[in-house]
């Protein structure tokens, strides 16, 4: 099944896909990221298509693929990998480093949060003791929301209504 979310590929793309266009980080980069979530979602490696939509993430000037990641979490069939993306995203977001490292981070939070609304929490708890050990401040929706760029902010705040929506028909 397609996600709605993202541009319709072909269901038999690789890493190469995204490869040549990485140096530049530029939209077209960011679509190939897409475009390759797309495939491996379609070749049922859910885990692989979550982390290219973090790739995608990593260009500042694109919106970040919210809508797409609370589909996919919504939609994860329980015989395939997925990980814990809460506790992912929580490392995500407090190790990242590099380029545009601020932004990330707050993406990453973002993220966060919608895989807490979007996830039973018995089943995808966050790492508490990296927020014992670290002392780790988790930022709230709200703080989050305030320092994403404009290209973020509308896509978030359906994206948050759909992982509701998603969470309330969750037996």
């Amino acid at each position: 099944m397609l996600n709605p979310h993202l541009p319709e590929a072909s269901p038999d793309l690789g890493p190469y896909h995204t490869r040549q266009h990485r140096a530049k980080q530029g939209p077209t980069f960011h679509r190939a990221c897409l475009e390759l979530s797309q495939s491996l979602w379609l070749q049922e490696k859910p885990a692989q298509a979550i982390l290219q939509l973090n790739k995608a993430s990593m260009v500042p000037d694109q919106a970040a693929p919210y809508h797409a990641l609370v589909w996919f979490l919504a939609h994860r069939r329980d015989h395939l990998f997925i990980g814990n993306p809460v506790r992912h995203f929580q490392h995500l977001a407090s190790r990242i480093s590099g380029d545009h490292a601020k932004l990330r981070s707050w993406r990453a939070w973002a993220c966060f949060h919608l895989a807490e609304i979007s996830l039973p929490w018995s089943d995808f708890p966050r790492d508490q003791q990296q927020i014992d050990q670290e002392q780790l401040q988790i930022p709230v929706f709200s703080d989050i929301e305030k320092k994403l760029p404009s290209c973020d902010s509308s896509t978030l705040s359906v994206a948050k209504a759909l992982a509701r929506t998603f969470a309330s028909k969750r037996p």
